[in-house]
């Protein structure tokens, strides 16, 4: 944590959210064509394996294994921003043609991750459709993307960001330096 994060939710408030997102999901995925959730590395990873396991305990048939995604070569500030150390490949496990795909996230900022992810995705195959998750979803966006189901909502200024801490699954704010 740095000098200048501030926490702001606790390890039960993010549960609640992700509770509250299985609530909403739950609809969507019964009865419905196979459907598969696939993480965003790093946080979304962290997400969708609590959403996952939560699904699966109220009784919804996923029919694949959980993904992940690696979107670092797919952002359009890859150049600017570079390579992240700590990263890996993707892993989708399963045939994305025809499968309703969850696509999960932590933060909703810009929308830039959530638009290299959909490329990546379809660089697998053709969805039936893509739905979005995310824990948080901050109210300023650059991109016209917007999560259909939603853990919480923040309203915090241009000039912080929001850190979803995976090691004790709390929330912090922090200024951008």
């Amino acid at each position: 944590m740095n000098t200048s994060d501030t926490l702001v939710f606790s390890k039960p408030q993010v549960l609640q959210w992700i509770n509250h997102m299985a609530d909403k999901l739950e609809p969507l995925v019964q009865d419905d064509c196979p459907v598969a959730l696939i993480g965003i590395r790093r946080g979304g990873v962290d997400i969708c394996q609590h959403l996952y396991q939560e699904l699966v305990k109220r009784g919804i048939r996923l029919d694949a294994p959980m993904g992940e995604l690696n979107i670092a070569f797919y952002r359009d500030d890859f150049s600017s921003v570079g390579l992240h150390p700590i990263v890996g490949p993707s892993q989708v496990p399963f045939d994305i043609d025809k499968r309703h795909i969850i696509l999960v996230d932590d933060v909703l900022g810009t929308g830039r991750t959530v638009r290299a992810a959909m490329n990546e995705i379809f660089d697998y195959g053709r969805p039936a459709r893509i739905t979005l998750a995310v824990l948080v979803q901050r109210v300023f966006h650059e991109l016209p993307i917007r999560a259909d189901v939603v853990g919480h909502e923040l309203d915090v200024s241009s000039d912080e960001y929001i850190d979803l801490d995976t090691a004790d699954m709390s929330i912090r704010i922090g200024v951008k330096s």
